[in-house]
């Protein structure tokens, strides 16, 4: 009987013997050692040993037993518990302990080093399958040091197959509670406990996205980071540039709290203690160690054939990284394809409020109404937000809504925008909401009926259905998204949409950075609270102007990522003056205007001696994501040009700021918002590369309608036909200029009749918000049939 066997006679075909970790232990080392790939040497008891402990007498007897009391009512932990001592009282077998001393032996040899520190790891002949994953229910002991504790490890280990959670878990999924064995994985210590430690996936863990590395790390030894004590830092790294040397495709590099770290116990195993100021403010993993190991965990992907879930460690004195765990990941490569879900109402109940639908979800829940944003834990998760109106501070509690409900605010506000990307249902503008609503009154907010949304009472029955995506249909025209939030671009990767016609810096800038650009150009200007604020966001940079430029390169280049490597066209920076004021430091930069929306906003603010040191750093960030994380990908838009010379003075400006249209590829489009951008189509179509109408504002200023004002709303038309005639007429002249015309507003998702003239019209792309984005596709092919 093979009682024990090392890790590199061992490959993922061995599964039934020693285990999905210890097997893919053993295939890391054999097959993917030459390619670089780290493990630390290491061996495995086998199946056939578990079961020759099991054999002994009585034991398998006990457990039997206990089992059917399982089955027979009794409580789990009482079982469980019982289960547990009987095979904690039972010696393992002498012919194991001796296989297992002279293994440890050999091992501290190889090192050079008597009684060496080693890993002991529970590994079951059932788990890591891509179908169920036992993960995480058998027990780890870490700096096991010695004959005796070694044997003692892994007796724990063998009782740790017997966990409530492990049986429980066995049961439900109809796993004989025998049938599975047990092997247990020696495996030298990397002193992460010196260095750091963490987790790969090599896919987004939240929506599947399947093109990047997702690293998560902490200081100390990883089991901080596997059991969710710590909020560890965290790298997105991307695949598709991933080879080339000349790039760095790190997409995001988050510093985790990592307010604790697990460290060796000076009598053994491990003990937790707080970490240092500077360990918690500082990045565990440099860019060299972040590429290495993506460039590692890719490698195993592509040999396994599945996404992939890692553990790894580094070394502290020898500053190695090594690959301790790998297996199959089970979430999301579960999940089913492209599939939309929509809703429709089945039942009725009293109708409470009404205002603009949202998406087209139904959501139901209890009532909370607040007047400003609160604590997470003061917000129930499935409640519906009532308020008035909201703005980024009420985002976190947004996420946790069921659904949204606010008396202000139209198709393009704050709430409107992040709830379509969060895929939340909201019902805007319904005037008195907050008044009408009590708290924890259950109600049904529904926006499955139409353009209006309706807040019933009580619970209304409702059902879902999805659509395949795959099979909706081929267009000519391009279909594309209007995405804002960074941290929703990747929920809609299997959206099959031809990239982003429009991405809004601003909001990047309001959620990411938070601080005024020109506040970090000019601190002295501050007063001494903005100044605390300025200094408390952007510690640990030497200069405060390389945080808005990191983190404004990150949220663009996580949208960028998301479609590559279709265009994604990102907005430059268009607040208005009343908004920018409200960024952290933003005040002493921003005059008082009476009329904000047709101010000093878009392209006049470029040039400007005012704001022109910010725009640099807008060109900073842009060339960044560009040129060194390698997303050409990314189109150039300005905003709220007025004037063909206006357009020279901004060319010159990012041109200067070696950003000019041409310079590896970049292609730079101007919004068309404004009467003159009609008018005066052809000498545009000299100095930029193509157009995106802007119809709100282009209907605003053609009609002379404040798109904001409740009594003029009857007004404010889009398919008005001076409108109309002035999107014909651009598309026209552009065309003959070879310039394409886009359109980015969410008339196309509301009104197939508006979406039939503009491919009429022959409009080359229409850009919508994600979850309008199947009902637009088949507008867009019924008006191409027509």
């Amino acid at each position: 009987m093979r009682r024990v066997i090392w890790f590199t006679d061992l490959g993922r075909d061995d599964v039934s013997l020693v285990g999905g970790k210890n097997a893919s232990l053993g295939e890391l080392i054999t097959r993917l050692g030459p390619a670089g790939v780290r493990v630390p040497d290491g061996f495995a008891t086998t199946a056939e040993a578990y079961r020759e402990f099991l054999d002994t007498p009585g034991l398998r007897k006990r457990i039997a037993a206990q089992l059917d009391r399982l089955r027979e009512g009794e409580p789990l932990a009482e079982v469980g518990s019982a289960i547990r001592a009987a095979v904690l009282s039972t010696p393992l077998p002498s012919a194991l302990e001796r296989d297992l001393g002279e293994a440890y032996e050999r091992l501290g040899g190889n090192v050079w080093r008597t009684d060496p520190d080693v890993a002991v790891r529970s590994s079951a002949t059932a788990e890591d399958l891509p179908q169920a994953s036992f993960a995480g229910q058998q027990e780890t002991f870490l700096n096991v040091r010695g004959r005796e504790a070694l044997l003692d490890a892994c007796r724990r280990c063998y009782a740790s197959l017997f966990t409530d959670r492990a049986i429980d878990y066995r049961e439900r999924m109809g796993f004989g509670q025998l049938s599975v064995a047990l092997s247990v994985g020696v495996q030298l210590m990397v002193r992460s406990d010196l260095g750091g430690a963490g987790v790969v996936f090599t896919l987004d863990t939240e929506t599947g996205f399947p093109e990047v590395v997702l690293i998560s790390a902490a200081w100390g030894l990883g089991e901080t980071v596997v059991s969710g004590q710590v909020d560890p830092d965290e790298y997105v790294v991307f695949k598709p540039l991933l080879k080339d040397p000349a790039l760095n495709p790190v997409l995001q590099a988050s510093v985790g709290p990592k307010r604790r770290k697990a460290v060796y116990a000076e009598q053994g195993l491990t003990r937790t203690v707080d970490t240092t100021p500077e360990e918690r403010s500082r990045l565990v993993l440099n860019g060299t160690e972040v590429r290495t190991l993506a460039q590692w965990a890719v490698a195993v992907e592509e040999h396994y054939g599945c996404p992939m879930d890692l553990e790894w460690a580094k070394d502290g004195p020898r500053g190695e990284l090594f690959v301790v765990q790998a297996r199959p990941e089970t979430v999301q490569s579960r999940r089913r394809g492209a599939v939309l879900r929509r809703y429709r109402l089945t039942g009725t109940g009293e109708r409470l409020v009404d205002g603009i639908a949202v998406g087209e979800a139904v959501g139901v829940g209890p009532v909370c109404a607040l007047a400003d944003p609160v604590d997470l834990e003061r917000f129930p998760a499935g409640a519906v937000l009532v308020t008035a109106i909201t703005d980024p501070d009420w985002e976190p509690l947004m996420k946790r809504a069921a659904a949204i409900v606010t008396d202000h605010g139209g198709r393009t506000s704050h709430a409107a925008i992040v709830s379509r990307e969060l895929g939340v249902p909201a019902v805007v503008g319904t005037g008195r909401a907050t008044t009408v609503l009590a708290d924890w009154q259950q109600v049904t907010v529904s926006c499955a009926e139409g353009a209006e949304g309706h807040v019933y009472a009580g619970q209304v029955d409702f059902e879902e259905s999805e659509t395949d995506l795959g099979l909706l249909p081929q267009t000519r025209t391009r279909v594309m998204l209007n995405l804002a939030d960074p941290a929703a671009a990747f929920r809609w990767w299997r959206l099959p949409a031809d990239g982003v016609g429009l991405a809004r810096m601003e909001f990047i800038v309001a959620h990411q950075v938070r601080v005024h650009p020109m506040a970090l150009v000019h601190p002295e200007r501050l007063s001494p609270e903005d100044r605390r604020q300025v200094d408390a966001l952007t510690e640990g940079y030497c200069d405060r102007t390389d945080y808005f430029v990191d983190r404004l390169a990150q949220g663009v280049a996580l949208i960028a990522a998301s479609r590559w490597p279709d265009p994604v066209i990102v907005r430059t920076s268009d607040f208005k003056t009343n908004e920018y004021a409200r960024l952290v430091g933003g005040t002493p930069f921003e005059p008082v205007e009476a009329n904000p929306m047709i101010g000093w906003r878009g392209a006049s603010r470029y040039y400007d001696d005012r704001y022109r040191e910010g725009f640099a750093l807008e060109c900073s960030a842009l060339r960044k994501v560009r040129d060194e994380l390698g997303l050409t990908n990314v189109v150039v838009m300005i905003p709220f040009c007025r004037t063909p010379q206006e357009g020279d003075r901004v060319l010159s400006e990012m041109a200067a700021n070696e950003l000019a249209r041409g310079r590896n590829g970049l292609l730079v489009y101007v919004m068309a918002e404004i009467p003159s951008n009609i008018l005066l189509a052809e000498q545009f179509s000299m100095r930029f590369d193509g157009f995106s109408i802007g119809s709100n504002d282009l209907t605003q200023l053609t009609l002379g309608v404040d798109r904001d004002s409740d009594l003029l709303a009857h007004l404010f038309d889009e398919t008005d036909h001076a409108v109309t005639r002035s999107v014909e007429s651009l598309i026209a002249t552009a065309h003959a200029a070879g310039r394409p015309v886009g359109l980015c507003g969410q008339r196309p998702s509301n009104d197939p009749e508006f979406t039939r003239f503009l491919v009429q019209a022959g409009i080359d792309s229409v850009s919508v918000t994600p979850d309008s984005f199947a009902t637009v596709k088949q507008h867009v092919a019924a008006a191409e049939r027509s």
